[in-house]
C-alpha cells in the first residue's frame, strides 16, 4: 500500500483547531498524484493525451479529531477500475503518529478528454501502469452501473 506523510501546518486548521475538512480533500489529492506520477502519470504526460482526472464523489467518514503538532499519513488503495481505465475507484485512511486510523474516505472518479469534455478511457501505456498497481484485497472491474450507485440529480431554481 502507498503511503504520504504530511505535517499539519496552521492554514490546514479550522476554527476549531483540528484538521479542517478542505485539508483532507488537499492530502488526498496530493496522494494520489503523488502515486500516479510514480506510474508516469504527470502533468506532462496527461497533457501530451490531453487528458485529467474527474472526481464523481468523496465520501468522508471521520472517526477522531487530529491537531496540529505530529506528522500524519494517508494511505492509497485501488479499489476498482473499469476494463479500459474510464472508472477508478480509490480509498484513502488517515493515520496519526501512533497508526490509529482517524478517518476514511472512498472516492470514484473517471478520465475526461479535455478537449471534448467527455469521459474517455485509458491509453494503453497508462492502463499498463496501472495494471501494475498493487489491489486491494476486494478489488473490483467497475461497470458504469457501479458509478450510479449514489445517484443525485440536479434541481435547478
Amino acid at each position: 500500500m502507498f503511503f504520504k506523510e504530511f505535517e499539519i501546518r496552521w492554514s490546514d486548521l479550522d476554527a476549531n483547531r483540528h484538521l479542517a475538512n478542505s485539508a483532507y480533500i488537499n492530502f488526498m489529492s496530493h496522494t494520489r498524484m503523488a502515486y500516479l506520477g510514480q506510474l508516469g502519470f504527470n502533468q506532462k504526460s496527461m497533457a501530451e493525451h490531453n487528458i485529467g482526472p474527474v472526481v464523481f464523489y468523496e465520501h468522508m467518514y471521520y472517526f477522531k479529531e487530529v491537531f496540529a503538532g505530529k506528522p500524519i499519513k494517508v494511505s492509497l488503495g485501488f479499489k476498482g477500475m473499469s476494463a479500459d481505465g474510464m472508472f477508478f475507484e480509490f480509498e484513502h485512511n488517515f493515520y496519526d503518529s501512533n497508526g490509529k486510523n482517524f478517518a476514511r474516505c472512498q472516492m470514484m472518479g473517471a478520465w475526461i478528454d479535455l478537449k471534448e469534455r467527455k469521459l474517455i478511457g485509458l491509453p494503453d501505456e497508462f492502463l499498463e501502469a496501472f495494471g501494475r498497481m498493487e489491489k486491494s484485497e476486494d478489488f473490483k472491474v467497475l461497470t458504469k452501473a457501479d458509478t450510479r450507485k449514489f445517484v443525485q440529480i440536479p434541481k435547478d431554481l
